[in-house]
């Protein structure tokens, strides 16, 4: 099957390569259908799914869908592609699904390297190898340069979940711990000292990263595991609010034990950034009941992925919907949800 692909022709990408005829269809075979692989039998317009294997697996499905715009394309630690990987396959797994397949739709704009867009396709591909997804759809389309800024990325993800598990941003109860397996805002720092305006070198790279094995590891360790949610946009403190929120508790965070590395703590003070707010793409929050958290937190730290593993807060019985933040200095603070957002165009 690969002996017949198309070869694409030229170095960077026109209007024409969007046209749907054979210059398109160069363009798919060459740089998508020889990373992502070919199918078994001919290209269709949808994939089509045995429904008997996913019920032997599960007895929901989830399915999710997200768009990437990052700034740069590629990035210490990542790119585009990979983020727009990892980043699907993470929301269905913090749902407790097992992810099984990913759909990826194109927007290019018009004079984009052809050699930069095969890289990002073979990254897309060693992720989903990674990830253990098979990416069975998608769709390209090319606008005018301009339209849009280099290349965007929707991804849709479908995966099982198995029988009995139950997750939900709702279920955190009083008492519980909250938890985190990592350093947080790597992400987000790389991509501002990526993107050069500043002038600041910055030795960080992102964390991106798929997290369903780590959270298999967790589930199994933790069983009573109430929610997890991973930190994307808005970082850890829209995800702890968002759940203070819908479980109509109050989170109570210790800024003692929150694990920042001492890089990006730095890069957040030159720049008067809060660490808490900065985007991640390879963490997450867990929220389980106290007398798993110490099991929990065991066994996420004998995952690559979860090194840094701890608690960062408790649910408390006290002010519902409310984050609040115990200082260094002893002190309580409100940490609320942005209004807007620290950083633009990062994931």
């Amino acid at each position: 099957m690969t002996a017949a692909l198309r070869k694409v022709r030229g170095t960077r990408v026109s209007l024409a390569h969007g046209g749907g005829g054979k210059i398109m269809k160069d363009l798919i075979d060459d740089v998508f259908v020889r990373a992502f692989g070919a199918p078994d039998g001919p290209l269709e317009d949808q994939a089509r799914l045995d429904l008997a294997a996913l019920t032997a697996t599960g007895d929901r499905l989830a399915f999710t869908t997200d768009a990437y715009v990052v700034d740069p394309l590629v990035f210490p630690g990542g790119d585009i592609g990979a983020l727009a990987v990892y980043g699907t396959v993470n929301d269905l797994a913090v749902g407790g699904a097992v992810p099984r397949w990913l759909s990826c739709a194109l927007v290019i704009e018009e004079g984009m390297e052809i050699e930069l867009l095969r890289r990002i396709a073979r990254s897309m591909a060693a992720a989903a190898r990674r990830a253990g997804v098979a990416i069975i759809t998608g769709d390209t389309k090319v606008v005018g340069h301009g339209a849009c800024d280099k290349l965007f990325i929707t991804t849709t993800g479908v995966g099982v979940i198995p029988r009995g598990r139950q997750l939900s941003v709702a279920a955190a109860r009083p008492g519980d711990v909250v938890l985190v397996n990592g350093w947080l805002g790597d992400h987000g720092a790389a991509i501002l000292g990526a993107r050069g305006d500043l002038r600041i070198e910055s030795p960080i790279e992102s964390d991106c990263a798929p997290l369903h094995e780590l959270i298999e590891v967790l589930l199994a360790a933790a069983p009573g595991t109430r929610s997890l949610r991973d930190a994307t946009r808005g970082g850890v403190a829209t995800v702890v609010n968002e759940i203070a929120s819908a479980s109509d508790v109050e989170i109570e965070l210790d800024e003692a034990v929150l694990p920042v590395r001492p890089e990006v703590r730095g890069f957040c003070e030159i720049l008067g950034l809060d660490p808490l707010y900065l985007a991640n793409e390879g963490k997450l929050v867990a929220v389980v009941p106290a007398c798993e958290a110490d099991a929990a937190i065991a066994a996420i730290a004998t995952h690559p992925l979860g090194l840094r593993a701890g608690a960062i807060g408790t649910v408390v019985d006290r002010a519902p919907g409310r984050v609040t933040m115990r200082t260094a200095m002893g002190g309580h603070r409100i940490v609320d949800m942005l209004v807007g957002d620290q950083l633009p165009r990062i994931c």
